[in-house]
């Protein structure tokens, strides 16, 4: 295998979560875009069942437009990350390709890792976990804030004691159902309906049930308790969907925010009661991203401003989006951040560093580059 001088991008995608097809067809945005005269790229997907793989099929063909959702397929042989020269914290790895019979290949090193993998094991500090240990940098949030973004309960505790103004909500344990259902239930009654029930780790609207009616709690709860067995239950707030990208800055300057975006959903050929999977990714006539946001001048700069203190509130590094509630009587509410944003071409997060002044390619070089910069292990 020929080395280059150029730095060498570890390209990771699939997962083992729910949101393994959304992954996927973000590296197929994001390998169609990459600047390949700046840098040498290497795709490995990981399976639903977590082997990572050299790809069977080109990743780059990866969409939502056939009749099954792409997936990562499964190998005689499997790829591992290994650390630096001796095991030391160089700032490289190595791609070593293990073969059915224990034979072992060399795939050349890694600088530096994009891990385009959305919710749990991949997005939730488990594979960064991976990624220090290895001492490889990657783009991204660390382990910490990892989980924190990916946990909606704890993400709203350091919004909260952040001051930013978050709705009412519950959350329902595996351990507290199972001892007092009953009590549960008797909780989340106190919110006011409509309430959206939510597995607390996972993305991409997946085992999410709008309840107008408490006779569909237990049903809409057993729905989430699919994803997780963790369960939040928000209750629903009056307002427009507002989103503002964040993209951190080397040297300890400030993080920077995008212009804010919106999503309308609209009464197209599907119903959809939120902004749901298919609604995001399947039925094009469900939604319309507008960018930036038709709103009043002091409110895109304080969702902006906000959108800086949820990033830094969690410890943010390279990449979040911040989504918020701008409500009917002029108040903005927090509902969440993501660390690894759906990063298609027209996902709304480079839809916004677009309309920023920052094209898709301009903006995967100054990721790659603000990982590439940073120290890895504490910092």
């Amino acid at each position: 295998m020929v080395e280059t001088s150029k730095p060498r991008v570890l390209v990771l995608y699939g997962g083992q979560s729910s949101e393994h097809a959304v992954s996927c067809v973000t590296a197929a945005g994001v390998l169609g875009a990459i600047d390949t005269t700046r840098f040498e790229v290497v795709e490995i997907g990981i399976t639903a069942a977590g082997q990572w793989t050299r790809p069977v099929t080109d990743p780059r063909s990866y969409s939502f437009g056939g009749a099954e959702l792409p997936r990562v397929e499964s190998t005689a042989a499997s790829v591992q990350l290994h650390p630096g020269d001796g095991g030391t914290a160089e700032r490289s790895a190595e791609l070593v390709e293990i073969g059915p019979d224990l034979s072992t290949t060399s795939l050349g090193r890694v600088d530096v890792v994009l891990p385009l993998l959305h919710g749990p094991f991949g997005e939730d500090g488990t594979l960064q976990g991976l990624l220090e240990l290895t001492g490889v940098p990657y783009v991204g949030a660390g382990v910490l804030t990892s989980a924190v973004g990916m946990d909606k309960h704890f993400m709203k505790l350091a919004f909260t004691a952040a001051g930013l103004t978050v709705g009412r909500w519950e959350t329902i344990t595996a351990r507290q159902w199972t001892r007092d259902s009953g009590a549960c239930l008797e909780r989340v009654r106190r919110l006011e309906l409509p309430v959206f029930v939510k597995p607390a780790r996972a993305g991409s609207s997946t085992g999410i049930t709008r309840v107008d009616d408490w006779l569909q709690l237990e049903q809409a709860l057993e729905t989430a308790r699919k994803f997780d067995p963790k369960v939040i239950v928000e209750q629903g707030i009056d307002g427009r969907e507002i989103e503002c990208g964040v993209l951190g800055s080397a040297d300890e300057a400030p993080a920077r925010a995008s212009e804010c975006g919106e999503i309308v959903v609209h009464d197209g050929a599907q119903s959809h009661q939120f902004y749901d999977f298919n609604a995001k990714y399947t039925d094009a006539a469900a939604a319309e991203l507008s960018c930036p946001a038709d709103l009043p001048a002091q409110v895109r700069e304080e969702i902006r401003r906000q959108a800086v203190i949820a990033f830094d509130a969690i410890d943010g590094e390279g990449i979040s989006r911040v989504d918020f509630f701008y409500t009917r009587d002029g108040g903005v509410v927090i509902n969440e951040v993501n660390t690894m944003p759906g990063f298609t071409p027209i996902s709304m997060y480079p839809q916004m560093w677009r309309a920023s002044g920052l094209d898709y390619t301009e903006l995967i070089t100054e990721l790659l580059n603000l990982a590439l910069n940073r120290p890895v292990g504490l910092r």
